[in-house]
């Protein structure tokens, strides 16, 4: 019984949370930096920043499946064949692309593992069994998993029919999880073309789960761990969670909070493109949104001008509240034992 609960220990170590905790960087490499640049460059009119933006989102799929097959220590020609493997289940998985590349490309790399420096023919034979693979189950499977993951949408969809104040909490609640989740909220936002309240409310729950483990990890992680949680991603985190899920308590409760906030007190709106309201403060790409939506308000008569209460209110949300929050909860679950010294360390 013991060596079954070993040999269990090391496949989710291996699986959950090296693969898991590597997807993340290779996310953060191809889809949130190509979105950021891709941002600035819109809002700087230059456009050799929007064509750059533009080839690192699409390199996405290979990016997040070279880097689950480099935490499983593939060989090389496994590694390399995982490219087109990324591609395809990020392609085919849609909202759920990130979901359908981690699972697909475990596999693929696996198969590849198996087979690897066992023939003469290792550089045909390789290749073409992980390629083969990979590229059958996304053909398979990826759609399904991407339509499971649009579910998460249609949650979303679901919560802002509802009055404000439900609205903003289980918006906020639920994109914020989708978040720190290995699924893109940015292209679930995107395909719900979710703006309005229910953007400003997913940007609030964004920035809960983004600014929240970014200060309540600043023990574990200081300056490195601050800026690449709060401009980066907080999926950075997910390896944690899975080994203490308390981690995820302050964050999760800052997004109930500052939901509501947005959507009754400060009715932030995300007017601009959706894709940013499922970003955060990612590279302050849905702070953009937010300014840009203000400015496109503005342009076509909707809105008067840019009040100090907009930016108190995006501060206050975005930031500020988050932070404290996310601080405030994470020491009564350090208290409590929830938490535990180093639970929110990161390998940075």
């Amino acid at each position: 019984m013991d060596k079954f609960k070993e040999v269990l220990r090391k496949l989710g170590k291996r699986y959950f949370l090296d693969a898991m905790s590597a997807m993340a960087l290779g996310l953060f490499c191809s889809l949130l930096i190509g979105t950021i640049v891709e941002t600035l460059g819109q809002q700087l009119h230059l456009d050799f920043l929007v064509t750059i933006g533009g080839y690192a989102k699409q390199m996405a799929g290979p990016a997040m499946a070279v880097s689950i097959g480099y935490a499983l220590h593939c060989q090389p020609l496994v590694l390399f064949s995982l490219l087109a493997v990324g591609h395809a289940a990020n392609s085919l998985g849609g909202a759920g692309g990130p979901l359908a590349v981690l699972i697909i490309a475990i596999l693929a790399a696996e198969a590849g593992s198996a087979v690897v420096k066992k023939t003469k023919v290792d550089i045909i034979v390789t290749p073409l069994v992980t390629i083969c693979v990979g590229v059958a189950l996304s053909a398979w499977w990826a759609p399904a998993i991407g339509a499971a993951a649009s579910k998460v949408g249609q949650v979303i969809m679901w919560a802002t029919e509802l009055q404000p104040f439900f609205m903003g909490m289980l918006v906020s609640v639920v994109v914020g999880i989708a978040l720190t989740l290995p699924i893109s909220s940015a292209a679930i936002c995107a395909a719900l073309s979710l703006t309005g309240l229910a953007g400003g409310a997913a940007v609030a729950g964004c920035c809960a789960n983004m600014i929240g483990f970014a200060v309540l990890s600043f023990r574990e992680n200081r300056w490195g761990g601050l800026i690449s949680q709060g401009l980066g991603t907080s999926m950075l985190q997910m390896g944690n969670i899975v080994k203490n899920p308390r981690i995820w308590i302050p964050p999760i409760v800052a997004s109930a909070v500052t939901g509501p906030l947005a959507t009754c007190v400060f009715h932030m709106q995300m007017n601009g493109a959706a894709v940013a309201s499922g970003m955060g403060t990612c590279g302050l790409v849905g702070q953009i949104g937010v300014y840009t939506g203000w400015v496109n308000d503005i342009a076509a008569g909707a809105k008067a001008a840019i009040t100090p209460m907009d930016w108190i209110g995006m501060a206050l949300i975005c930031f500020i509240l988050p932070g404290v929050i996310s601080w405030a909860v994470g020491l009564l679950c350090r208290r409590l034992g929830w938490i535990r010294e180093n639970d929110l360390k990161l390998e940075l």
